[in-house]
């Protein structure tokens, strides 16, 4: 009886303190009204873009509660709605007292700066019933159309009874289909491996099943992957399947495309291809293709040269030598004649790239048959991971290879192909059975990784391309809660929202580890590193993600705003001179200008003397409209440096803005969006050098720490998982991008259904909890929710998504 009364009074107590928070929530966490600047802001008048500033305010400790007057915060998050609460509960139920008629709202389109002065903006008559619309906030939305979870059995007794027990002991499970596939081990067999599949265990058991139970030479088996650290997990994982000798494991050939044909190269002319003549760093083939444009009269600041390594890159890798190209506009016309100095250099110095590992073998297999003939005799069996991502000379190579046996086991996913700016193709995938008659095909379609409502998710998005392979992903629990899309106000309050809803869960108990916040491009990342790098949050980023504020664009802007409160700041004015479209060595006469006149370098451009008047004019103008923003907001003074000097003209000409996917001219609106919360040049930029400083510190912790927040780009993301992840700026012209809706619009298909299969890796990353951030406007501009989130918005499925 004690221990039964003991556990009801520990029931009660739980109602108790239930009912008590259900009421403080109510009572005072749901207040509209606080008081700012001794004037009372109410929720409900102010515009929606004024929320991140309340928010901000907040956090300095300038939002106070109406009825007791201590400190109070603006709630953003994703599941309730924004509210005034208390930083320190309290045992007094707070109400708003003020009236809305008392109430005043924050002026923030109102007026703009200009020299100092405020000045009114014209508005239309239509004004106010814009606001009144900016001014809503939208709830968050559960996807729609997921049907009810039904479990399946997906136990498998095919195998022989022996092996199987063995399996199980190990805790190695298998279905159906991925019995099948682990089975079947003479002919060409293609494994349609959906998202989260298990297709590992499938290569990693089918290979176990291979060495023991068919007895196979394991140095006749190949073994392809597309990095190395899957080649060594995977013969890792070997070693630990019951009754492996793990000296046959390693002696199976393993390792990705380019370090296995690599081998076969050196091996047979170590001469040629010596690793000391490898072009293993960006830089040195950059400097061989600048030094290959002299006489072009392509200037770096005007051509994109790192674009152009890229696109020569694809070419190879299509198998597409430099005679053979057909530039398809004046760009690649001059890339076309770079790729074939290129070439003709490296062969000059006897150098070699990474493309040329798979194309030099590829050349070498025609060209000496019987080395061919020699491969085709040792390797039998070959297993290719990935197979969704071979290029054109990938897959070229294997089908020379496994052209005596055709026992190629291709494994991949045509819905998880994204890699097309690197050459590869799902229609490899796609034509298997025309290349490999005879083909088997088995598909995995159980998900082991997500939670039916995520898995329902996906399936719809992707349903609608149209080049793939149909199929439909099963799941094997509910997780209970439906994907959620919410509506953030902008970038910036988008990350707010998610930072809030962050720590929300891991006060309910998750680990850092457990969030991922995935995002289209490296760009989008901004806001949210912000609010991280500002909390107490540990996160890590791609180690080759560089800050928003280092990008050249983005320097090149606030370098007026750094001269205009330091006239003497050198690296600033080395920023400055490309938009001026001046040469760096000027920098040096600047310099000496500066000693002899006795004045600051700013003052110096007025001295300098480019042989062109009009150049020289603009110079003498560049110093006084510098420090005509010295007293300006940030927003104001960008305004003011594009007008006055012709900075869009500087976008419009340089050939290199960032590449296709980042422009400069989006670097600007995106500076534009961060300065916004900014009154004075000198705050911001203090904040600009935090986040430069913060994003070095946090990639060198980031190296040590798995329990942290992950930030990355769908691309990045691929193959990983994790349990909440929130997909950020699922709109048009992001998710899609606007390349593949620009391509879309004079009809080509592809890209946007690259960006589709995007948007489906990037859902397929969630275990249990799934967020989707559509915000209203993007870059300063209203957006519109991405097309691909049309089938689980709307009631009934989409017919064609377009």
């Amino acid at each position: 009886m004690p221990v039964c009364y003991d556990k009801i009074c520990l029931v009660v107590r739980k109602m108790i303190n239930n009912l008590n928070s259900a009421i403080y929530k109510n009572g005072v966490f749901f207040m509209k009204t606080a008081i700012l600047h001794n004037k009372a802001v109410n929720l409900e008048q102010l515009n929606r873009e004024s929320f991140q500033h309340i928010y901000e305010e907040g956090k300095k400790g300038k939002l106070y509660c109406p009825d007791c007057g201590v400190s109070v915060r603006l709630y953003l998050g994703i599941m309730d709605e924004p509210h005034f609460y208390h930083i320190q509960q309290s045992s007094r139920m707070c109400k708003d007292i003020v009236t809305k008629k008392e109430s005043a709202t924050i002026e923030t389109e109102e007026y703009i700066e200009r020299n100092g002065f405020k000045i009114p903006v014209s508005r239309p008559i239509a004004s106010a019933a814009v606001k009144e619309i900016e001014s809503a906030f939208k709830k968050a939305q559960p996807a729609k159309n997921i049907p009810p979870y039904i479990q399946e059995s997906t136990h498998n007794q095919s195998f022989p009874d022996e092996y199987l027990k063995s399996l199980s002991q190990a805790g190695v499970f298998l279905d159906e289909q991925q019995a099948a596939a682990v089975s079947h081990i003479n002919g060409p067999l293609l494994v349609l491996a959906g998202a989260g599949s298990g297709k590992t265990r499938v290569l990693t058991t089918r290979t176990a099943f291979m060495l023991r139970e068919k007895n196979i030479d394991p140095k006749s088996i190949m073994l392809v992957t597309f990095t190395a650290k899957a080649a060594a997990e995977m013969k890792e994982r070997l070693i630990q399947y019951p009754g492996m000798d793990s000296r046959k494991v390693r002696q199976i050939v393993s390792g990705t495309f380019h370090s296995l044909f690599y081998r076969i190269l050196s091996f047979h002319n170590p001469g040629k291809w010596s690793s000391v003549k490898l072009l293993n760093k960006e830089w040195q083939r950059e400097q061989i293709i600048k030094e290959s444009s002299k006489d072009l009269k392509l200037d770096e600041k005007e051509f994109a040269f790192d674009l152009a390594l890229q696109q020569i890159s694809y070419w190879k890798n299509s198998l597409i030598g430099p005679g053979k190209v057909h530039p398809k506009n004046d760009w690649e016309e001059q890339t076309a004649i770079l790729y074939q100095r290129y070439e003709q250099t490296k062969l000059r110095r006897e150098l070699f790239d990474f493309d040329d590992m798979l194309t030099g073998c590829h050349a070498l297999f025609h060209e000496k048959p019987e080395i061919l003939e020699q491969y085709q005799n040792r390797f039998h069996y070959f297993l290719i991971d990935e197979f969704q991502d071979i290029n054109n000379v990938q897959y070229e190579l294997m089908k020379m290879l496994s052209d005596k046996t055709k026992n190629v086991c291709a494994v991949g996913d045509d819905d998880q192909s994204i890699y097309a700016f690197r050459g590869s193709d799902p229609q490899y995938l796609l034509d298997f059975e025309k290349d490999f008659p005879g083909a088997k095909v088995i598909t995995l379609n159980q998900n082991y990784r997500s939670a039916h409502e995520i898995v329902s998710a996906a399936n719809q998005i992707i349903s609608l391309n149209k080049h793939r392979r149909a199929k439909s992903m099963n799941a094997q629990f509910s997780g209970g809660q439906h994907p959620f899309l919410f509506f953030p106000f902008d970038e910036e309050e988008e990350a707010t929202m998610i930072m809030t809803d962050i720590q929300e869960k891991i006060e309910e108990g998750y680990e850092p580890r457990d969030f991922a916040v995935l995002f289209r491009t490296h760009t989008g990342s901004r806001a949210i590193f912000e609010r991280l790098a500002n909390s107490s949050l540990p996160f890590k980023l791609d180690q080759d993600a560089e800050s928003f504020y280092d990008r050249f664009i983005v320097r090149s802007m606030l370098a007026f705003l750094k001269l205009s409160l330091n006239e003497d700041d050198q690296n600033a004015l080395k920023d400055m001179l490309p938009s001026l479209f001046v040469k760096q060595s000027v920098l040096q006469d600047i310099k000496a200008e500066s000693i002899l006149q006795d004045c600051s370098m700013l003052e110096c451009l007025k001295f300098i003397k480019t042989g062109f008047a009009f150049q020289e004019s603009k110079l003498k103008k560049v110093i006084s409209v510098t420090r005509s923003i010295s007293g300006l907001s940030p927003i104001t003074a960008f305004e003011t440096v594009e007008k006055e000097l012709g900075f869009q003209d500087f976008l419009k000409k340089r050939g290199n803005e960032g590449n296709k996917m980042d422009k400069g001219s989006d670097d600007i609106k995106d500076l534009k969006v961060a300065a916004r919360n900014f009154e004075s040049l000198h705050e911001f930029l203090e904040h600009t050098e935090h986040m430069r400083a913060m994003n070095k510190e946090i990639k060198r912790l980031s190296r040590n720490n798995d329990n942290a927040i992950t930030l990355s780009t769908i691309h990045r993301a691929k193959g990983l998982e994790y349990n909440v992840v929130y997909v950020a700026g699922a709109v048009e012209g992001n998710l899609p991008h606007d390349h593949a809706l620009e391509a879309y619009r004079s009809g080509e298909s592809a890209p946007l259904e690259e960006e589709r299969r995007l948007m489906y890796v990037a859902v397929t990353r969630a275990r249990k909890d799934l967020y989707i951030s559509v915000p209203e406007k993007r870059r300063g501009r209203k957006a519109y929710a991405s097309r691909f989130i049309a089938p689980i918005t709307r009631s009934g499925r989409n017919k064609d998504g377009k």
